[in-house]
């Protein structure tokens, strides 16, 4: 009997990093918004308008600083 495996690449590509900060910079900001102070929820406006600037034009600030410690984009446009 045969048995195949693929191997999965040991890094995270830069597009799930991204995701996984903004998930956890919103889930903190709403956190801390509904028990210190809604003014919290301003980090949560930010995160989405850099998910927007990654869409629309390809860079936000954080993929700028990953791109510099070397993470590589799964995505190649």
């Amino acid at each position: 009997m045969s048995t195949s495996f693929t191997t999965r690449p040991s890094a995270w590509p830069l597009e799930r990093i991204l995701f996984a900060m903004a998930g956890s910079v919103t889930l903190i900001s709403a956190l801390l918004a509904a028990v210190v102070s809604p003014w919290f929820l301003i980090l949560t406006t930010f995160v989405g308008v850099n998910q927007w600037a990654f869409v629309v034009l390809r860079a936000c600030p954080a993929s700028l600083v990953l791109k510099r410690l070397g993470k590589t984009p799964q995505c190649h446009w």
